[in-house]
């Protein structure tokens, strides 16, 4: 546990490039919106990603063993979220992610030094936990950026059917385009989500030390899956698209939130349990 000075660096930084983007790229009065990330703001970036990355691993890894409860968890989650959308930036536009998941990143960034969890993780060192909880980090990752970006996209559609689309949102990419991206993302988390539940039921003994028990967490990681299973077989078989995707898209995101950072929210700062 590390206190709150060494996070305030990362967060202030985040939220000082969340302001940054949000006035360049989403205030009506701004002349024109730059196309894509610039060199300075994607080398910004990547020295706050440094900073946040290295002040967590100090929060993870600053006692005996691992040390991962919610707070860590979002912290983490953002990081990722954050990485991926620095490399994924290289390759596609993301315009009108920046103003959300960066501000967003600047509170979890914070929240280890507010809430530093007491959740000591057992079998870090087996190879097969590892795997198990690094794919599920970066599903977690995905499916943020996933829900974020189906927010991005419902301000944008109610605004075109109301006609009051401003400046900035006209300079996002189409639609379809949008669409296009959010279906990429939900369907490579959603692999990489189902071979976390694979890895965590067969391979229970090994990952966690136990046999596998049926708790919340792994009830609303299966409701989570089922959500997401059913919005692919939609977009398949039926075309959903527009605002029932994005409904199903926030309501698996909130599912799968519940069965790891709410129960150890619960668990952490309502009962006052690190257990």
């Amino acid at each position: 546990m590390q206190g709150i000075l060494p996070h305030l660096l990362p967060a202030s930084l985040y939220a000082l490039l969340g302001f940054h983007f949000w006035r360049t790229r989403w205030v009506q009065s701004a002349a024109k919106a730059p196309q894509g990330i610039l060199p300075w703001e994607r080398l910004a970036l990547a020295v706050v990603l440094l900073l946040h990355g290295d002040v967590l691993y100090g929060e993870l890894f600053g006692g005996d063993g691992m040390r991962f409860g919610f707070s860590a968890a979002l912290s983490l989650m953002l990081w990722l979220a954050v990485l991926i959308y620095w490399v994924e930036s290289f390759y596609a536009r993301l315009e009108g992610l920046q103003p959300l998941v960066l501000p967003l990143a600047a509170v979890c960034s914070l929240l280890p030094g507010l809430f530093p969890g007491q959740h000591l993780l057992a079998n870090v060192t087996s190879a097969m936990f590892r795997a198990h909880f690094f794919i599920a980090m970066v599903a977690y990752s995905l499916f943020t950026l996933a829900a974020l970006h189906a927010i991005i996209m419902a301000i944008a559609e109610r605004r075109l059917h109301r006609g009051e689309l401003t400046r900035p949102l006209a300079s996002l990419p189409p639609l379809l385009t949008m669409e296009s991206l959010l279906f990429r993302l939900i369907a490579i988390a959603f692999v990489l989500l189902t071979l976390t539940l694979v890895s965590g039921i067969v391979f229970s003994e090994e990952v966690f030390g136990k046999a596998l028990t049926f708790n919340h967490k792994t009830l609303f990681s299966i409701i989570s899956w089922m959500i997401f299973a059913a919005l692919l077989v939609g977009r398949h078989a039926w075309g959903w698209r527009g605002r029932k995707a994005l409904h199903w898209t926030l309501a698996g995101f909130v599912a799968l939130l519940f069965a790891y950072v709410g129960s150890r929210f619960v668990l952490e700062v309502v009962l006052g349990r690190a257990g």
